[in-house]
């Protein structure tokens, strides 16, 4: 390739002028550095003669698109090109024509080959590089407020993404490196508050550790066609703390006879249906501080709740106490019932009047026996935390006797039930606990408490029956809770299966629910505590 002195030449993408001719050509570059350099570094643009490469001149304006459209399917050569396109061949339009050539959208290939892309091929190329830049523009821009500390609607999804870390479903964002964040949820979250995308009132805990946020969108089927026994006349009471929602117990005394109602769920909810299978799946009701998601779907606590229509379907627990505080004559059916609510510190007031006066005796008998037992009875300080509106209520609870007669009914039916099914030889959900050393049951001071139920060995569900030492008792198990404790259903429906003549579930079915529901309900029990913490 013959280099004339003073020619234009192309050095490494840049311009060059050819100063001095040899073995090695001097040439002179646009920021004004000469350099010694082998003439197969260089392509020659135009012969020249040109004095600088910082002064070739205006470039005309060209018709590039007619070239393109002219020269489709065809080669031409970068002097042809600059011709074409701007009228002449000057070392101005060399340099312009090789810059449309390198930039590879109308034109492609080398200064002794030169190639036109189809038309339609430009303007998807040109959609593509528009679409780039505005990208990039996005970016930077994102960038540049988020480096201020605020954010525009426009950046959506560049705060998707740094969700995503917050929220524990992702593990890197090009967005935390670029801002010089670490690549953790907590790095995340706090760049969200910085950006003022999040306040402090956004709970990432239930999405960080994976639970359900929206209520089962399963059906439930009628209540079936089935005897239930008329309670209707024995007055029933729903206690619990002002505001509840979801009252799935009552209680009734009969003469020295104690009732306890629980919500039937298991007559809507049956083994492995739908509702079942996202039951399980689900663990246990999620509460959180500004929202409850139900493990049943939504339409099983307005059908099921009771107190909520004029008579409820229950599963009644009879039981009668001995002079010991022993459980005996117990008796299981479904029933109608009528239930009147009430909070706690309503029958708080009504404790010397009956029937609430014969059930605290019945509650204090049994409690006294459990204590005799060895059970462990902690006074610790206890709130209820939502949101509401936005803001955050903290609500201390007060201590009352009605609060403990409804705690010991409760663990009256559950002894009651686990005994029941024990006698029968039915596979149950059972609750046991390993026992405490004498000298820790009865602990001084609330260090001493907080100490010991830290302490406590956990709760285990078992499929086979067992001592449940802080509770002081031989068997136990839970079932008060049907519609909030997956667990609590399953004894329902091994029940109402015996009740029924059914066929109920072998132990081996049992323990695979028990395995099933536990493993949810701990991230349920995990995003509750986090989330109060929150």
């Amino acid at each position: 390739m013959n280099i004339p002195q003073n020619s234009l030449v192309l050095y490494k993408n840049g311009l060059a002028r050819v100063a001095a001719l040899g073995d090695k050509l001097d040439i002179e570059l646009e920021d004004g550095r000469s350099l010694r350099v082998r003439p197969k570094d260089v392509l020659l643009l135009h012969p020249g003669p040109v004095r600088s490469p910082r002064e070739l001149g205006e470039i005309p304006a060209g018709e590039v698109e007619a070239a393109c459209d002219l020269l489709e399917g065809g080669q031409t050569t970068l002097p042809e090109l600059a011709d074409l396109v701007y009228g002449a061949y000057t070392p101005a339009t060399a340099w312009a024509a090789w810059r449309l050539v390198n930039e590879g959208l109308y034109f492609q290939g080398t200064p002794e080959a030169v190639s036109a892309r189809p038309l339609a091929e430009v303007a998807r190329e040109r959609t593509a590089r528009e679409a780039k830049a505005a990208e990039r523009e996005a970016w930077n821009g994102f960038l540049q407020r988020a480096r201020a500390g605020c954010c525009a609607p426009e950046d959506a999804p560049y705060l998707q993404e740094i969700e995503e870390v917050a929220l524990g479903q992702r593990e890197q964002s090009r967005v935390l490196q670029a801002l010089d964040c670490d690549q953790d949820s907590q790095s995340a979250h706090a760049l969200l508050l910085r950006l003022r995308h999040w306040d402090g009132k956004v709970n990432p805990w239930p999405r960080r550790i994976g639970t359900l946020l929206t209520p089962p969108g399963v059906d439930l089927p009628a209540l079936p066609d089935e005897p239930r026994r008329d309670l209707t006349g024995l007055p029933a009471y729903a206690i619990d703390d002002e505001g509840n929602l979801d009252p799935d117990d009552a209680i009734s005394l009969d003469g020295n006879r104690l009732w306890v109602h629980i919500a039937d769920a298991a007559a809507l909810v049956l083994t492995d249906t739908p509702a079942d299978l996202e039951a399980r799946a689900r663990g246990a009701t999620l509460y959180l501080p500004e929202a409850t998601i139900p493990m049943l779907p939504e339409e099983a606590i307005p059908r099921l709740g009771l107190g909520l229509a004029e008579v409820s379907p229950a599963l009644s627990f009879g039981l009668n106490l001995d002079p010991d505080g022993v459980v005996t004559d117990v008796e299981i059916t479904p029933s109608w019932v009528r239930v009147r609510r009430l909070s706690y510190d309503e029958v708080e007031t009504q404790l010397e009047e009956e029937p609430f006066r014969g059930l605290y005796e019945l509650a204090e008998r049994h409690q006294a026996r459990r204590r005799a037992n060895g059970a462990i009875f902690m006074d610790l300080p206890e709130v209820k935390m939502r949101v509401s509106n936005g803001r955050v209520d903290i609500r201390p609870l007060p201590r009352l006797r009605s609060r403990m007669l409804v705690t010991e009914a409760m663990v009256m039916v559950g002894e009651a039930a686990a005994r029941y099914a024990l006698a029968r030889g039915l596979s149950f959900p059972f609750t046991t606990q390993d026992p405490v050393d004498a000298a820790d049951r009865q602990p001084a001071g609330l260090a001493a408490m907080y100490a010991l139920r830290r302490n406590l060995r956990p709760r285990q569900y078992s499929s086979l029956p067992g001592p449940h030492g802080s509770l002081g008792l031989d068997v136990y198990a839970q079932v008060t809770s049907p519609l909030r404790r997956y667990l609590d259903l399953v004894a329902h429906q091994q029940l109402r299966a015996c009740l029924r003549g059914g066929d109920p579930l072998e132990s081996q079915a049992i323990i695979e629910r028990v395995g099933a529901a536990e493993a949810a309900a701990i991230g349920v029990r995990r995003a509750e505590r986090l989330s109060r913490e929150h």
